[in-house]
């Protein structure tokens, strides 16, 4: 039986649109392989990013990467990350909302720089 989880990532990039779109499709393709993600298993997707990053948008960095998953159907969001005193600057997070098997182990991604924001979830 199936039920509704969500798995995170995050990745650090350069202010350019060649970083956003190579970040955004390694960390999607990365999260995705690990958590065995199929297209009709998707719900949505919702990014955020911070505000030193703005020549690109991550949802558009998705639909133009070759992910290993079909995400042209799937409904995508892109905010504005909180401006937090000591945040970790270029940084680009993502939550993923799909249906996997009951008991499932998630693996969430971090990784170019963004793995100090969760050291627990060392791979």
């Amino acid at each position: 039986m199936k039920r509704l989880y969500s798995i995170r990532g995050a990745v650090c990039a350069e202010n350019t649109r060649e970083s956003i779109l190579k970040n955004v499709g390694d960390m999607c393709r990365e999260l995705f392989r690990e958590n065995s993600v199929k297209a009709e298993d998707l719900v949505n997707i919702q990014f955020s990013m911070t505000r030193d990053l703005d020549v690109m948008n991550p949802c558009f960095a998705l639909r133009k990467s070759d992910v290993g998953v079909d995400t042209s159907n799937v409904a995508l969001f892109g905010v504005q990350e909180a401006e937090i005193v000591g945040m970790l600057p270029k940084c680009i997070r993502v939550m993923v909302t799909l249906y996997l098997e009951e008991g499932t182990v998630l693996r969430h991604v971090y990784m170019n720089g963004a793995e100090v924001l969760r050291p627990d979830f060392k791979r």
